[in-house]
């Protein structure tokens, strides 16, 4: 029966044959989890500020309302109860729509920031890994044809 043959050798040997820089491979990662980190924090910035103008409108509404549940001597009372509070959280409402604006803005703006450097530092390190592989081929070449 023939016996089966070992490729474990073969794939070394072909893998060993072939110049491989790791050293890229791996700051190409930490580059990667850098990014991610920075984008991380500024998306979990942006959450707790918004978070912050949430409680802080909600508390702000709750404070109003409790102004407008109060019983009132005339009925008329109520009505001018309910129009301050509409008016009065239309107002704040549209403070924090503009609060949440800015939040919106500086993420965009801090995002943008974090990719065009993300992206010059990969364009720096691809120059450099090409210029090592062509300093290498090139260093190849020559020891190639001075051997014959």
């Amino acid at each position: 029966m023939a016996k089966a043959q070992d490729f474990t050798t073969v794939m070394k040997d072909m893998m060993g044959a072939y110049p491989i820089d790791t050293k890229s491979m791996e700051d190409a990662f930490k580059n990667q989890a850098a990014l991610g980190e920075k984008l991380s924090k500024v998306a979990l910035d942006a959450a707790e500020k918004s978070a912050d103008i949430s409680s802080k409108w909600t508390k702000e509404t709750l404070a109003k309302m409790s102004e407008m549940t109060k019983a009132q001597a005339e009925p008329a009372d109520y009505a001018k109860a309910m129009t301050d509070f509409a008016s009065a959280n239309a107002e704040v409402a549209a403070e924090n729509m503009a609060a949440f604006a800015e939040i919106a803005k500086k993420v965009q703006t801090d995002t943008v920031e974090l990719m065009m450097a993300a992206g010059k530092d990969m364009q720096e390190d691809a120059s450099k890994a090409m210029k090592k592989a062509s300093d290498e081929m090139t260093s190849a070449a020559k020891k190639a044809s001075t051997a014959k």
